[in-house]
This record gives structure tokens, sequence and C-alpha cells, in this order.
């Protein structure tokens, strides 16, 4: 009886790892190929070889980029080098990177691992860069004054919260008041592996500010790209391992109530909004067991999709690059300035491209 009851316990365990491991494959689109979607004349950005995590373009066409990401689980070509923000020019006809020098006794450049980016304009237009930092794999939300003479970031607070332990990406609201994305629940890294694979989407939104920390929304299965619409009225999360874009309603009191998702055959990652147009350009991950377990046999593809009248009843989608990884491994940002698109990816390069 006793070894019955054990075959039992046994056959019903190896169901449910069957069970996950299928679902897991499923959520990372483990058996997806890219078909190739080509843009006319795209080249790769000089000075770009250790990813482009995240990127912001200003309505003046200068475009912050975040570089050097060391994320757990994830490859690194530069793995002892910390890392670096990035300042380039889409007005000149051959634009390059500068790094922008950071300036502030409180910073410890030697630990500074940039993730999700995000800029504010104050009245007396001084502009602010808020970056999402994980010296040493914690997190914090490293506030910069932008110096656009000197070519510098003056480093002003570091921002820590128990609700922010692990940041992805954040959308600044005000100097010092953003809603960021966690795209974990538990800080140590046996849980969250164990979280990851089980997809118990016990990740969450939170709202930021000096006063006040709330949670805002919850239940996302990996939280990921965050951005705000051009009339600050809706707040836009992609949900990378649901392969969902959610729209909430912003409220005066920062609340944020649920929309509407729409669904994808990619995950989606960051999320960038024309400030024109309100179109979202977001950079995908066609299969993210290529991204999660690096393979220089098997890269990793990129996307990038634009998705025009969101608020519709029927947006249209269109798949406006498509690349399996030869030219451009793992994008997770796109954005647009007078016609040219900037891709960014997690640990490679940067495409610069005409539409």
């Amino acid at each position: 009886m006793a070894k019955l009851m054990m075959l039992t316990l046994l056959g019903l365990g190896l169901a449910l790892f069957r069970d996950h491991q299928a679902s897991y494959q499923t959520r990372l689109n483990a058996f997806r190929e890219v078909t190739p979607v080509e843009l006319p004349n795209c080249n790769l950005v000089k000075g770009i070889e250790t990813g482009s995590e995240d990127l912001e373009i200003l309505p003046n066409g200068l475009a912050f980029i975040s570089s050097g990401l060391k994320y757990p689980g994830m490859k690194s070509f530069a793995p002892d080098k910390p890392g670096k923000i990035l300042l380039m020019d889409l007005n000149e006809e051959d634009p390059k990177v500068l790094e922008l020098r950071v300036t502030g006794s409180n910073f410890d450049q030697s630990s500074f691992n940039p993730h999700g980016i995000s800029t504010f304009t104050d009245e007396d237009n001084t502009m602010y860069l808020l970056v999402v930092n994980h010296p040493d794999f914690k997190s914090t939300v490293e506030l910069f004054k932008f110096e656009e003479e000197e070519k510098s970031l003056l480093h002003l607070k570091t921002i820590r919260h128990k609700l922010l332990p692990n940041l992805n990406d954040i959308v600044a609201v005000g100097p010092e008041h953003f809603y960021a994305t966690n795209d974990h629940y538990f800080v140590d890294p046996y849980l969250r592996s164990w979280e990851l694979y089980l997809g118990l989407a016990w990740s969450y939104v939170v709202y930021y500010s000096p006063n006040e920390v709330r949670v805002m929304a919850d239940g996302f299965d990996f939280a990921n790209g965050i951005n705000i619409s051009p009339d600050g009225k809706y707040v836009y999360i992609s949900e990378l391992l649901a392969h969902k874009i959610h729209v909430y309603e912003k409220h005066a009191n920062w609340t944020l109530t649920p929309l509407k998702s729409l669904d994808f055959n990619t995950l989606v990652d960051n999320i960038s909004v024309d400030p024109v147009t309100g179109d979202l350009w977001v950079g995908c991950h066609p299969n993210g067991m290529k991204i999660l377990f690096y393979d220089s046999e098997n890269l990793p593809a990129s996307e990038v999709i634009q998705i025009q009248d969101i608020l519709t009843e029927e947006p249209k989608v269109t798949l406006v690059y498509a690349e399996n990884g030869t030219v451009l491994q793992g994008s997770t940002v796109a954005s647009v300035y007078k016609g040219k698109l900037l891709v960014g990816t997690v640990f490679h390069k940067a495409l610069y491209c005409e539409l």
C-alpha cells in the first residue's frame, strides 16, 4: 500500500512537472522562428557593443540610451565593466554615440548597472533623467539632472523602497514621481527562478512619490515595459510572458483602472510612445527561450511592432522589422524620430534605420 501511494504521488508530481514545462515553453514562445521583415536602409550604431536595453528620444532629437545591463541569468558581453548612459543626436546626418560623464560625489560609477530609463522636463526646462539601476543586483532609481552644454549627468539622489525590489522599467511623471514595473515578486534568486518557471503572475506596478508609494496594478506574468500617452491620461504596461500590452486609465489621484488588453505572438518588452501620433513602438523577443539560454549557434531574434489607434476598438498592429539574430540579437526597445527608427537590445548592439 505504501509503495502504491508513493508511485501515485510520483506520478502526480511528474504529470504536474510536464504541465508546467509545457506552459513554460508556451510562455517563452520556445518553438517560434521569425520570418524576416527588412527595412530599406539600416546601419548598426558605432560604439554600442554591450547592449542598449532602453532608450528615449526627446522632441529635439537627442536620444538617451542605457547600455551595459547585467541581468541575472542573462548573457553579457562585458560582465566586468560598469554600465553607462549614452547620448545620440539624431539630427546629425551620421549620428554617433557619446558616453555621458556622471558627476556627483555620492554616486558609485563602478557598480552602475542601468536598466529602464525615463525623462521629465520641469516648467523651468530643467531636464531630469530617471534610471533604474541594479548595483550588486539590487534595485534603485537614480535621479540625474541633464547638463546639455557639459554633456554630463549630475547625480541628485538615489531612491530605494521596499516596494521597488525588482525594478525593470520606469516612466517619470515628475522629477521624483514615477510609475515603475517590478518584474518579479521574490528577491531571492532561487525563489525568483521558481516564480518564473511556475508562471505565478505575482509581479506588479508601483507609483512612487516622496510622500506616497503604492502598488497600483498587480497580477502580471513578468511586468516589463511601461509608458504613458502623450496627453498623460493612459498608462501602457507590457506583460512579457503573457504576450500582452495592457491599457490603464490614469486618474488624478494616480490610481489606475484597466481598460483593455492586446494579445501578441511575441514577448513584448519596452514600450515607446510617439509624442506626435501617440503610436506605440515596441521591441520584442520572438522566442524567449533563446534569450534566457543563449547559444551562439542559435541566436535570439529581434522584432519591432507598431501599434496605431490603440484606444479604438480596432487597433492596427504592424510588424515593422524582424531579423533572426545575425544582425541584431534580442531587441528590447524601438523609437522613432523624423522617419528614422532606433532599435536597442538587451546585451548586443543597436540599429538605426530609415522607415
